[in-house]
């Protein structure tokens, strides 16, 4: 994908066009740009009234309320995801998945905290050389 004009180029179109140096066509001519890049310039800074790029951010907007959710994380740091999720609910409305809230929790740095209630992994470790363990 093509990456965008910056914001110097769009700054630079604009003030020759207000200054009368040219109509859009010629200015887009000496800039090098196309004159249907020009025309949305020039509109979006007549309806924005700024010259820079709006920014961008794909994807849909984020929903939990991530200051709420470090404090209820705070405040019961054994929770599960289950009772994170009923508590997120109880006190901001918004029902989300476990699977969500794990991604948020994973990507706001808190770390899963590990049960002491499970079998050990069955299989062993072995020593540096390789040899199996003589500990049994």
């Amino acid at each position: 994908m093509a990456r965008p004009y910056s914001d110097d180029l769009r700054r630079k179109l604009l003030e020759a066009y207000d200054q009368g140096k040219g109509n859009l066509s010629e200015l887009a001519e000496r800039f090098g740009v196309s004159l249907g890049w020009a025309w949305k310039v020039s509109a979006a800074r007549k309806r924005t009234g700024r010259m820079e790029r709006p920014s961008y951010r794909p994807g849909a907007k984020r929903r939990i309320d991530e200051p709420a959710l470090a404090g209820l994380l705070r405040s019961h740091p054994d929770a599960t995801l289950v009772e994170l999720q009923a508590e997120l609910e109880n006190k901001t409305g918004l029902r989300v998945s476990t699977q969500h809230l794990w991604r948020v929790v994973k990507r706001m740095g808190f770390r899963l905290k590990k049960s002491h209630s499970t079998p050990k992994s069955a299989t062993r470790k072995r020593t540096a050389s390789g040899a199996k363990n003589s500990s049994r």
